[in-house]
């Protein structure tokens, strides 16, 4: 605890350990190392050589994008989260941390995130800033609007895989574009699980994030839809049509097999239609696409 005082001046509190424990829930600190690890991990399947000032920009300015999204979320949402058990105990539901705070370090967040991806290359600040803009100005208003809201999101959450292998070599084409889809399509089955999950906390907030609306066996069905074609597509590389980005047999024999697990959960959740199914869904997504990188990474340089 830090205090200062003067004659003309009241007493100022300051606990900086708090601060700092807020301004990591404002930015999602755990999400947004996932998306560092994405880009680090699009970055390695790029290169030959690390370049390790590339490498730390995209970790600092990949942190910076994503906390910069995660902090004009919340900031947007303060009123609703306060109305969700999962969200109200957030820094600004609580009024742990002012609004104009919270604004200071978002807007602060995104100019630092920009200026450290431009000095990797002009593109990678490009599609930083597209991701931060529709993230916050199109997917966060529409979330009370529409279920197509999670389609949206699912652009800005599906470029930082992509964004490693365009801070590599300056440009977006066949290979950035297969990362992309990969991220973009697992996407809908991850949200739709936590969706499933929290449907009752969304609904308190007015949040339409299921595809019908409703936790019932369609939403489920296009989940098992959107999970298979995200394991056909992360094979893609394999058949040569993906430019320099290819897999070895090994690589997709890994694949198919974590992509038999990922498939597994979906289809438990279309035959129980449970919460704790789309919850097990939920951990066996993050469980493929992390492993998913790291196989691409390891059939690269291995």
């Amino acid at each position: 605890m830090m205090k200062t005082h003067s004659n003309s001046l009241p007493l100022v509190s300051f606990n900086f350990v708090s601060f700092v424990g807020d301004f990591l829930q404002l930015t999602k600190f755990r999400l947004a190392m996932s998306v560092v690890f994405s880009s680090v991990a699009g970055y390695l399947l790029a290169v030959d050589q690390i370049d390790v000032s590339i490498l730390l920009g995209l970790f600092f300015g990949g942190f910076a994008m994503v906390g910069a999204s995660n902090a004009f979320n919340q900031w947007i949402e303060k009123d609703k989260d306060a109305l969700m058990d999962r969200t109200k105990t957030r820094p600004l539901p609580t009024g742990r941390m002012s609004n104009f705070t919270a604004l200071v370090i978002a807007s602060l967040l995104t100019l630092l995130g920009i200026y450290i991806l431009n000095n990797i290359n002009f593109k990678t600040a490009i599609f930083g800033a597209l991701s931060i803009f529709i993230y916050t100005c199109i997917y966060t208003p529409l979330k009370s609007v529409t279920p197509l809201s999670v389609f949206v999101g699912a652009f800005p959450g599906a470029i930082p895989f992509m964004l490693g292998w365009v801070a590599a070599t300056g440009s977006f084409g066949l290979e950035p574009g297969v990362l992309f889809m990969i991220q973009f399509f697992w996407q809908f089955p991850h949200f739709w699980a936590i969706g499933w999950m929290m449907d009752d906390d969304y609904k308190k907030a007015g949040f339409k994030m299921l595809p019908t609306g409703n936790p019932d066996r369609v939403t489920a069905f296009q989940i098992v839809f959107y999970t298979f074609w995200t394991i056909i597509i992360s094979i893609l590389p394999f058949t040569q049509y993906s430019g320099t980005l290819t897999l070895s047999i090994g690589a997709v024999v890994a694949l198919v097999l974590i992509g038999i697990y990922f498939l597994y959960h979906a289809l438990k959740l279309m035959q129980k239609k449970s919460k704790k199914a789309a919850r097990k869904l939920m951990y066996a997504s993050i469980a493929y696409i992390s492993l998913l990188q790291i196989i691409y990474v390891l059939d690269k340089w291995i």
